[in-house]
Formats: structure tokens, sequence, C-alpha cells
């Protein structure tokens, strides 16, 4: 007599059972590589959209008045002198 399982025994019944967590597996793992791609392509990376630079940050405090033309000065030398150089061979 057949008890629900359609004939197929305890191996057949099993196999079933895994293959179907397999798929199911399968379904969850693709839809959440399909949203980290997703998400990853819209945004920039976090070194890149991280905010102003210093030089930004400095030429804003020089317009709005909040430092001097001597003061700016100097701190864009200092920056001139800390940034890394680019290129040099």
């Amino acid at each position: 007599m057949m008890y629900g399982n359609y004939g197929m025994g305890l191996w057949g019944t099993l196999f079933m059972l895994v293959g179907g967590l397999l798929l199911l597996g399968l379904i969850v793992v693709g839809v959440l590589l399909l949203a980290h791609y997703l998400k990853g392509s819209d945004q920039p990376s976090a070194s890149a959209g991280a905010g102003p630079s210093a030089r930004q940050v400095l030429s804003q405090r020089y317009a709005r008045g909040e430092i001097d033309e001597n003061e700016y000065t100097q701190r864009l030398n200092v920056l001139n002198a800390t940034e890394p150089r680019r290129g040099g061979g």
C-alpha cells in the first residue's frame, strides 16, 4: 500500500528532498548575487564618493572668508608638499 510517497520509497523521497533544497539554495544564491550586482553597479566606490577633497574644503573656506590669503597659501603649500607624486617613473 502506498502512503503518500507515490511509490518512491525512502531513497526516492530523500533524493527529492535533497534536490528540492539544492534548487531552493541555488535560487536564493542567484537572487542575492543579482541584488549585489545591481546594487554595486549603481553606486560609486567608497573612496570615489567619500566627500570633497582637502583642496576643495580649503578653497571653500577661503571663498567664505573663514581664512585669509596668507593662511590659504600656507595650507595649500602644505597640501602640495604632502601630496603623493604621480607618474614619476
